[in-house]
């Protein structure tokens, strides 16, 4: 196609000025933490009660202040007759559960978590169990600022050139401990997922990694296991999605419009592995715009792929395309375009018993069909604006059309975090231009919070405090056990640059939403692990045991469990958040402890086998620290 970022040796660019209209890039490497947001309870306006009064309302895109930065109220949003979800809907007709919350003037904070993460975060995802981040770039960049611990270093395809630094490492949340990790094949725009044992099979890449499968096994010493040649066609840019069984498939990927599913480890596909998937041809532009497809599997087994501006349903036992949606207008969505998508929280009923479980895609920002091209091709360079819209729509139903509405401001590049509570946090990326090496300007420094759940009345956007690190091109995230968010990468550079407009990032930072306002502590729960049950079966009742000061409401308790994605490029491979169905609550088993007695998900096609975080929200805050949840086939 001649599109110069193609190929695997591409010339430096050079960025001409950065003046008065631009980005002006914040000193590097500072001494400590920085905040942009909470300054301590000391700071905080308050009433005569000690809480601020009021939630936050911001309606445009001005930037956050870092004044009222703290206090709450409690406030009522709908009243459940009895202990199961009601639904209602809100002012544009979308279905919303009822919950009783505290609200908060919080906007957030940032800290800087690590200076030198050592690799910058092209790929990102929470292993279980270990509470270790995985984050790894590219071995066609050659370098890094990490390095390898020593002998054996990669010798570079084709030549006899070594590489001694490590392009993925092992980053331990809570102390930034970094071990670094050795690939051979490279991983270059590649995607990945969790495997009911909780480890990461990681699929696709770039050149010689195009066609590997890896694997990396949860144990302190673990490394890369590689099968070059798993794949029958080569995937990058492509797309995995875990199905209710727990196996893998692929989709799309450069040339190649395709799926297959992943063989098991050490095995080879052969073509007749590999599907034809004629979705993916008519839905691609001159400049693409269909990679990295969002693809989710639906809650009746079937797939959900969207690509560019179309989607369809379809079924992976048929191979057949059974629906499709209406297009969804203003431009695509997909890479290079490069908007972003989330899964809604499945929300289920005590004793649950439908026979379709409503499931909802969000799908916000992108760019003009022709940005890529005006942006990359042209000199030169034109930026132009990114989309402003945000579109939910019901994919379980063949009625479905999209509700489209406006985000605060411009975005593309970005990243969309299912919290805890359901809300998403909509983070990272720029406001004009287009994913590619140097194709996007205006950093979009703000979150926005989007509330999932609301009374019709509420705000559903809410801009939070910025950051003050640009986050652009190959950003990443994870939603961490505390329910911060580790926020990682940016890299607008073919290669590690660090005099560039935006440098090749390597600091990695944590954000506190909006629920971790100190004046909310007092409502998170402890959960007490040992207390309850962490191996679950389909349907099975199951206990987890919480402790907190206080009596506690069972109309303001929530459960959530969470799978961690695999983020790359805007996109975040299975990501779920299911909210489950409460059953008991039992007060007082001992001094401040209560029993929640809870359903695990009924199916596969609900909650795929495997590992989640499963969090307790009281009052909309989440619990102090998830705990680990296996669901067993």
């Amino acid at each position: 196609m001649g599109l110069f970022w193609r190929v695997l040796i591409i010339l430096p660019l050079f960025f001409a000025y950065v003046n008065g209209e631009h980005f002006t890039y914040p000193s590097r490497h500072p001494g400590k933490a920085e905040l942009a947001g909470f300054k301590g309870p000391d700071s905080l306006a308050t009433d005569g009660g000690g809480f601020f009064s009021g939630p936050l309302v911001v309606d445009n895109d001005a930037t956050a202040t870092i004044g009222n930065q703290g206090g709450t109220t409690e406030v009522t949003v709908g009243k459940p007759e009895d202990d199961t979800l009601v639904a209602s809907l809100d002012n544009d007709g979308i279905r919303y559960a009822n919950l009783i919350e505290a609200a908060t003037t919080f906007k957030g904070s940032w800290e800087l978590f690590l200076e030198n993460g050592g690799v910058s975060a092209m790929h990102l995802i929470l292993l279980p169990k270990i509470n270790q981040a995985l984050v790894f770039d590219a071995t066609v960049w050659k370098i890094s600022k990490i390095k390898l611990p020593g002998p054996p270093c990669r010798h570079v395809e084709g030549t006899n050139e070594e590489d001694c630094f490590a392009h993925s490492v092992l980053m331990d949340i809570e102390t930034g401990k970094l071990r670094p990790l050795r690939l051979n094949y490279d991983t270059w725009c590649s995607s990945g997922g969790l495997d009911i044992n909780g480890r990461l099979v990681s699929t696709g890449g770039f050149n010689n990694g195009s066609d590997t499968v890896r694997i990396l096994d949860l144990c302190d010493t673990c490394d890369w296991k590689e099968y070059p040649g798993a794949l029958a066609n080569g995937r990058w840019y492509a797309t995995q999605v875990t199905l209710g069984d727990g196996k893998f498939m692929v989709f799309g990927g450069r040339d190649f419009p395709t799926y297959e599913f992943v063989p098991p480890e050490g095995k080879k596909n052969t073509h007749q592995a590999v599907v034809d998937f004629n979705f993916l041809v008519e839905t691609h532009d001159p400049v693409e715009n269909n990679l990295y497809p969002f693809v989710y599997l639906s809650t009746d087994g079937n797939i959900f792929i969207f690509a560019n501006n179309r989607s369809v349903v379809l079924n992976p036992k048929t191979h057949k395309i059974i629906h499709e949606f209406p297009a969804l207008p203003n431009g695509a969505r997909n890479y290079p375009a490069s908007g972003s998508a989330c899964l809604l929280p499945i929300i289920l009923k005590p004793n649950e018993d439908r026979s379709v479980i409503p499931a909802e895609i969000l799908i916000c920002g992108g760019a003009p069909h022709n940005a890529f091209e005006k942006a990359d091709l042209q000199r030169p360079k034109v930026f132009l604006p990114g989309s402003c819209d945000c579109a939910r729509l019901d994919f379980t139903k063949r009625d479905s059309k999209w509700n489209i509405f406006n985000m605060p401001s411009a975005r593309l590049l970005g990243d969309m975090a299912v919290l805890p509570t359901g809300d998403v946090l909509i983070v990272n990326g720029a406001k004009t231009g287009s994913a590619g090496w140097d194709d996007a300007r205006e950093p979009n420094l703000n979150p926005v919070l989007y509330k999932f759940q609301t009374d019709g009345t509420s705000p559903k956007f809410t801009v939070l405090n910025p950051s003050n690190i640009p986050r652009m091109y190959h950003s990443s995230f994870a939603v961490l056990p505390d329910a911060k968010v580790l926020i990682a990468g940016s890299n607008t550079n073919p290669g590690y640059l660090d005099d560039a407009l935006f440098p090749t990032e390597v600091r990695v930072e944590k954000f506190s939403p909006h629920y971790l306002d100190p004046n909310l502590a007092m409502f998170r729960q402890e959960i007490i692990a040992e207390k309850s049950d962490n191996k679950l079966k389909y349907g099975q009742k199951f206990t987890v045991q919480i402790r907190g000061s206080g009596v506690i409401d069972q109309q303001k308790l929530q459960v959530t469990i969470y799978s961690p994605p695999f983020v790359t490029h805007g996109i975040c491979m299975n990501q779920r958040l299911i909210q489950l169905g409460i059953l008991e609550f039992n007060k007082d088993v001992t001094p401040n402890t209560n029993n929640i007695v809870l359903q695990a998900p009924m199916n596969g096609n609900i909650a795929q086998p495997g590992y989640y975080m499963l969090f307790v929200n009281y009052n909309g805050v989440p619990c102090l620290r998830s705990i680990w949840i296996q669901i067993l086939p």
